[in-house]
């Protein structure tokens, strides 16, 4: 298929319309068939559930052009798999696992032309979503439903490469414990967003959240997870019911384990653990690892001996690795790559 007619190498990681986006409405207990369509806008209620209770969760993951000219996904089945817990926990109707991956299928065919070319540095990136559109005004679920995914292509997360990065120990919780921080819900991203503006202006890149109860574990930031190194050199995970189950996080557990031959702990932080470890970073879907360099907690720096000029030597690895799995340069685990 012709590529469009993008300055891929210079793409911002930004919102740009596409040709097609998938919507299925579920209606008097059951969903409907499902649509392409090029129409972008959504019309419901001023009552919407979505708009009055925030009753709605998302999800995120990316279609590469790999070395070999292919165009394919990275595990969209376990985004089905947790976008289904994140509407169970909402008292949302799941949309079936199934389906959501041949949506994923369906939404990227259409828009191929807008998959970024192999050494672009650039994908396209594929979200799908839920949320309640009938009217409510008492405090209860909706009654009707609507499923959407549309893609968007993408430049890489950080210009220039991933430059280690400085976050602050943040005095704000982002979740409670049997709270709602091990789903993906739009409600979680939106208390989170004072923060990472306050993080902002006191100039850190990011926040590291600790667990609400006792306020000495690390948990998550406001949309990754962490991963840790040690200094003999185990990749270490923080273990929390309130953080979200990244997927990235779990595949690089996998990749460390079984393709670097590496120790690996997913166990309880605690924070004055930190200035053990060797190297540090943030996993997610966006930028695949985020190296941090140093942690600031409340004055005290925590520098981590990777420094702040480049990603430390295991986490690279690590990412040279993943990215490699992704883009097709080494053979990936079975079911990890879904061909489009």
């Amino acid at each position: 298929m012709e590529k469009k007619n993008i300055d891929w190498s210079n793409l911002g990681f930004g919102y740009q319309v596409t040709d097609k986006r998938f919507v299925s409405n579920y209606k008097n207990g059951a969903w409907d068939d499902g649509v392409l369509t090029e129409d972008a806008t959504i019309t419901m209620t001023e009552c919407a559930g979505v708009l009055q209770y925030a009753q709605t969760c998302f999800e995120g993951l990316k279609a590469y052009t790999t070395e070999d000219g292919r165009t394919v996904c990275f595990r969209p089945d376990l985004n089905a798999s947790r976008m289904k817990d994140s509407c169970i926990r909402l008292r949302m109707p799941v949309f079936p696992e199934d389906r959501f991956v041949e949506a994923v299928k369906q939404v990227v065919r259409a828009n191929e032309a807008y998959v970024p070319p192999y050494g672009s540095g650039a994908t396209l990136y594929i979200r799908p979503y839920m949320f309640g559109s009938s009217a409510v005004i008492g405090v209860k679920p909706a009654e009707e439903y609507q499923f959407r995914m549309f893609t968007t292509p993408v430049g890489p997360y950080f210009k220039g490469g991933a430059k280690p990065i400085t976050i602050r120990v943040c005095d704000y919780d982002r979740a409670a414990p049997n709270g709602t921080g091990h789903i993906k819900a739009g409600l979680n991203y939106a208390m989170s967003l004072y923060q990472i503006v306050e993080a902002h202006d006191l100039g850190y890149d990011e926040n590291m959240y600790l667990d609400a109860a006792t306020r000495t574990y690390v948990e998550e930031t406001g949309g990754a997870n962490f991963i840790f190194i040690t200094k003999d050199g185990k990749l270490v995970t923080p273990k929390s019911d309130s953080i979200l189950p990244s997927i990235t996080r779990r595949s690089l557990m996998e990749v460390a384990e079984k393709y670097l031959g590496m120790q690996v702990e997913h166990r309880e932080v605690r924070l004055d653990e930190l200035q053990d470890f060797a190297e540090c970073g943030l996993c997610g879907t966006a930028a695949v690892i985020s190296p941090v360099g140093k942690v600031v907690d409340h004055g005290k720096e925590i520098c981590f001996p990777s420094g702040m000029e480049e990603m430390g030597p295991v986490t690279k690895k690590l990412y040279d690795t993943l990215t490699g799995i992704q883009m097709g340069r080494i053979e990936a685990p079975e079911g990890w790559i879904v061909e489009i």
